[in-house]
């Protein structure tokens, strides 16, 4: 048996390796806006919900600027099926209704952003809670879904077109983490149910962001879901925008968010398995990072 005093040793050994080997990425990443979509299994589990809170206090500590962006579906289902209502999807978005859009708003801001934001609090960052809505972040078009017979409306559903990122930018100059949820106006002033994934890339794409992360509820892309073995470890946004259309349905709207990020300019785009405690960390921080990352 090795003796406690040598545990702790080679313990402590560990601990620093893997502080030196993190600081490549502490001088590449200080200052930096990294945007992380946060969803999946980590918005429903209690210790996920607490490793992810901790580790964006974590990077602020550092250096970093993180700013959170959260879609809600598992809480917004839930919700609706206590109201009563059906909940549909096509093509990997929420079939949204006049009925369900205010439904849509109150569980993503009062509930989701309002409970993540005292989380990240108590972990020793302060937050800023922020929509779409607010100070002209977000500004969205309807849009229709294609399915094998053709372009389907999916009701107050849309696309981000424009982002003013004033709001962002004042919170992060003030030490704050922004965490923002994803309904957004029309031109008309409509309310829009607005995709997670995809308001997340056209945000990292107005702040200039260094970094897309996506947390998934799989280890990566698959290349041939559902072969285990297809896992892709990085891929070129051209491969990419080839492989999308072959992909299964929950998997598209990630993927096309993070090609639209790399499109856009931000150097490089991720989808992370949130089922794994501090995913985050592990991606940025460590040599053999941590899911697929995506390139221009």
């Amino acid at each position: 048996m090795i003796p406690i005093e040598e545990q702790d040793h080679a313990l402590a050994s560990i601990k620093a390796k893997t502080l030196i080997e993190s600081l490549p990425w502490l001088q590449a990443f200080h200052g930096k806006t990294v945007v992380i979509k946060f969803g999946g299994n980590a918005m429903v589990d209690a210790q996920l919900q607490q490793a992810f809170a901790q580790d964006m206090a974590y990077l602020r500590w550092v250096g970093i600027k993180p700013v959170v962006v959260h879609g809600g579906g598992p809480q917004i289902s839930a919700r609706l099926s206590e109201l009563g209502i059906h909940s549909e999807f096509r093509g990997g978005f929420r079939v949204t209704t006049e009925e369900t859009i205010g439904v849509v708003k109150d569980v993503l801001r009062n509930q989701i952003s309002a409970e993540l934001a005292a989380m990240i609090s108590a972990a020793g960052a302060a937050t800023t809670v922020l929509s779409g809505e607010d100070a002209n972040l977000f500004r969205a078009e309807k849009t229709l879904v294609e399915d094998e017979n053709g372009p389907v409306d999916i009701g107050l559903v849309g696309e981000v077109t424009q982002v003013n990122p004033r709001a962002v930018f004042e919170a992060l100059e003030a030490g704050r983490i922004p965490v923002i949820s994803t309904v957004a106006p029309n031109g008309n002033g409509e309310l829009l149910n607005v995709n997670a994934d995809l308001a997340a890339a056209a945000l990292a794409v107005a702040l200039g962001a260094e970094k897309l992360m996506v947390l998934t509820d799989v280890p990566g892309l698959y290349s041939d879901w559902p072969n285990r073995d297809s896992m892709v470890s990085e891929i070129s946004s051209t491969e990419l925008e080839d492989l999308i259309p072959k992909l299964e349905s929950g998997m598209i709207p990630k993927m096309q968010a993070c090609l639209k990020a790399v499109q856009g300019g931000v150097p490089k785009a991720h989808v992370i398995d949130g089922r794994t405690p501090h995913s985050i960390l592990l991606e940025i921080f460590t040599v053999s990072g941590f899911g697929t990352m995506v390139l221009p």
